[in-house]
């Protein structure tokens, strides 16, 4: 298994982060990807994705930190992309969800197409948050990627509906523990829908954990029981959603391959 996303590089993971790293490993996670959000945090990224074999980064502003990320945020983000263990540009997007103003709106869409301006230029996949702003995200990502890059949809919450025009883009969707929640029908339909080629797996630790050790910290440990939950709905076997969607994130984020 392979988490896509997860914000491991928060201080209270590191305060027990070889601990962390043991119950990862003993629950079958073979890779961890550690998104982004704001400049300041790009270091930590480098210096854990560095020491740690299983690690890897993306590199990214996150529509709701645009407060204080200084003007230079756009050099800071092409520099630290060219690190050999940045496999993604992200996390970016667009959340309606906490800021209403249209001039805030404004800004984010600017602050996203900057940034996949730079994924294109660097030939790297976005990882995309998209919150309360399906309409806005998908006319911007439509009329700009073209095909030329990987779009995964983190943590996807969007309807059956616009999981189906994103799926006729040729996007991926990231599944994390809202799928294990029983009131989680509009998900379990999405999942349904989904083809094995174009899903992933993912935690958003330490946000969204799942059924188990829901209202806990998240731990990318927990990603197997999001691919229980997938088997489930699709009506197959742990196995084969293993298989597939690691091999798609190796697909996508050249694991097997060279940068």
């Amino acid at each position: 298994m392979i988490d896509t996303h997860a914000h491991i590089d928060d201080e209270n993971y590191l305060k027990h982060f070889d601990t962390l790293l043991s119950q990862i490993s003993e629950a079958g996670v073979e890779k961890v990807i550690i998104p982004g959000i704001i400049p300041q945090g790009f270091d930590g990224i480098i210096s854990l994705v560095n020491k740690y074999d299983n690690l890897y980064g993306a590199i990214g502003v996150h529509p709701s930190e645009l407060k204080d990320i200084g003007d230079d945020w756009e050099q800071k983000v092409e520099k630290y992309l060219d690190y050999p263990k940045i496999v993604a540009v992200g996390e970016i997007g667009l959340d309606y969800y906490w800021d209403k103003d249209e001039e805030n709106h404004n800004l984010q869409k600017e602050v996203l197409i900057k940034q996949i301006e730079i994924a294109k230029r660097k030939h790297l996949p976005v990882l995309i948050h998209n919150r309360e702003a399906h309409g806005d995200c998908f006319d911007i990502l439509s009329n700009m990627i073209n095909g030329e890059i990987p779009v995964v949809m983190h943590c996807f919450s969007g309807s059956p509906e616009f999981a189906q025009r994103c799926l006729k883009e040729g996007w991926y969707l990231a599944f994390g523990g809202v799928v294990t929640f029983k009131n989680a029908k509009k998900m379990k339909e999405v999942v349904k829908i989904t083809p094995l080629d174009k899903m992933l797996l993912e935690t958003d630790s330490p946000y969204l954990t799942p059924v188990p050790y829901r209202g806990e910290q998240n731990s990318p440990a927990y990603v197997k029981f999001v691919a229980e939950e997938i088997a489930k709905i699709k009506e197959l076997s742990f196995e084969e959603i293993d298989f597939h969607t690691t091999k798609n994130a190796c697909r996508i984020f050249n694991f097997n391959g060279e940068k």
